[in-house]
């Protein structure tokens, strides 16, 4: 699909879930408010849009939440996505708590990859961050993920800028197995807007005087999404940088986005989009689908203006958790 700007969106992230069994203080506020499971859309909701997607164009697909395995059924809806026509690749973002007891599961199903958000190895600031005691949970359903070697192994990290979190703890991941170490900018949505996050200059400049020099790296494309990468002496993994503010990439964007209850969005810091649960739950018809969701992307914006300031009745008030990460 190409959209107003001349830009080939191939890439559709959908939520599952509102739910989530951490609190992170960036996404998800202790009180949220979740929606009644009604509202969220089932299985065969998703498949029906993603089926419409893919004739389309969209190629690839990531399932986020909220908590993705927190909702059943996870394994026979990668299955299914993974039957679609068009679709090559369907991947995950879970904070892994999870994760070692389904991996078997999302394996057999045909998930291609995994990325873990995982924003301190220190106990203390782990569950000052993420709300939870379940930090070993987290590095148990690494190891299993690691079990998998046809599953790319991604670990997103939010520097948030506290001094207790050491993001080169986090970075050593890379160092000894097939890991990639993301750290991802943090975007003043939500909750997030309480932060003022780490630059990427101040991130690389902290890695750099503790592992050397991060060179450029030139390989072949190791995702999806906008995420630049570097590689480190003796790491056997990458270090990338996903930075939506300081590096803004919306010339380049691929993506549009579903939430849980099936809203159709666009750009992720504008309410802008299309209700797809009307026509999915109205008797709408495949091309009624299709033309909705092209009508939405023939109004996606250039891009974000998380630096100046956008009109307060088009900019997104939700958090993340609510959105789809």
């Amino acid at each position: 699909m190409i959209d107003r700007c001349g830009r080939n969106i191939d890439y559709l992230r959908i939520s599952v879930t509102d739910r989530c069994n951490l609190r992170c203080i960036y996404c998800m506020p202790e009180q949220v408010r979740l929606v009644d499971r009604t509202c969220i859309l089932q299985e065969e909701e998703l498949l029906r849009v993603a089926r419409a997607m893919a004739e389309l164009g969209i190629c690839k697909i990531k399932i986020t939440g909220g908590e993705p395995l927190v909702r059943p059924g996870m394994p026979s809806l990668i299955h299914g996505l993974k039957e679609i026509p068009g679709i090559q690749k369907v991947t995950m973002t879970t904070n892994g708590v999870l994760l070692k007891d389904q991996m078997a599961d999302l394996a057999e199903a045909g998930l291609d990859g995994l990325n873990v958000s995982l924003d301190a190895l220190d106990e203390t600031c782990y569950e000052r961050i993420a709300g939870k005691k379940y930090l070993q949970d987290t590095l148990n359903g690494i190891r299993e993920a690691l079990k998998y070697p046809e599953i790319s192994l991604k670990i997103n990290c939010v520097p948030l800028g506290i001094p207790e979190q050491d993001l080169c703890d986090v970075a050593e991941l890379a160092r000894d197995s097939r890991i990639h170490v993301r750290f991802i900018e943090m975007m003043p949505i939500g909750q997030g807007k309480a932060f003022c996050g780490v630059a990427e200059e101040e991130v690389k400049n902290l890695l750099e005087r503790r592992f050397g020099r991060l060179i450029p790296y030139r390989g072949e494309r190791l995702g999806n999404g906008p995420c630049h990468y570097y590689t480190v002496e003796n790491f056997a993994g990458n270090i990338g940088f996903i930075s939506a503010v300081s590096h803004k990439f919306c010339s380049e964007c691929n993506r549009i986005r579903l939430t849980s209850q099936g809203y159709l969005k666009t750009c992720l810091q504008y309410t802008t989009g299309r209700d797809l649960r009307r026509i999915l739950r109205s008797g709408g018809t495949d091309e009624e689908l299709k033309k909705t969701i092209l009508e939405a992307l023939a109004e996606k914006p250039e891009g974000h203006a998380f630096l100046e300031k956008a009109p307060e009745d088009e900019t997104e008030k939700l958090c993340m958790s609510q959105i789809g990460g």
